[in-house]
């Protein structure tokens, strides 16, 4: 009974995060930057959304890796190495996604800021419009590198059944 609601957990926090990421980058930031009324407007809706996507995914990340690591005591040792490499591939996500929340999105807003309020309404040479697109830069791309990390995580949960080994809980 606790396994299967391990599993469910997992599986419900994985597909939230990686789920959030995909409707995120593929409906919520186009619509936001082609329906609004301006680049500032929808730079504020996607900035907040991804401040509440990150939390999901560090509250989810860590519940994951909790989940994992109570399914890793109790399983065989082959069974292990699958628990191991979705640990790996979680924790990388929740390292990049800590940094993005706590480091680049406040580094944004502060050159945010700093070029007016407005960063489409700074010149292309302002010193901080020019910062703020180096870290949108940096942020898109650790964004895709922590979606597809997620992927690789969903393919070992989908792979999970055809570990023999799982099936043999011990007894702790």
């Amino acid at each position: 009974m606790i396994e299967t609601l391990l599993r469910a957990l997992r599986l419900l926090t994985m597909v939230a995060w990686v789920g959030g990421l995909a409707f995120f980058a593929f409906v919520v930031a186009p619509v936001a930057f082609t329906r609004l009324s301006s680049p500032h407007e929808a730079g504020i809706v996607v900035g907040g959304t991804l401040r509440i996507l990150h939390s999901i995914g560090l509250i989810g990340g860590i519940a994951f890796c909790v989940a994992t690591a109570l399914l890793w005591l109790r399983a065989e040792v082959p069974a292990r190495a699958g628990f191991a490499a979705e640990l790996a591939l979680t924790f990388l996500m929740l390292a990049i996604t800590a940094y993005s929340q706590f480091h680049i999105l406040p580094a944004m807003e502060q050159d945010r800021i700093a070029a007016g309020g407005d960063i489409d309404a700074a010149a292309t040479t302002n010193p901080a419009r020019e910062d703020f697109e180096e870290w949108h830069v940096w942020s898109e791309r650790l964004e895709g590198f922590v979606f597809f990390c997620g992927l690789g995580v969903v393919l070992f949960l989908a792979r999970e059944s055809q570990w023999p080994e799982t099936g043999k809980i011990k007894r702790i």
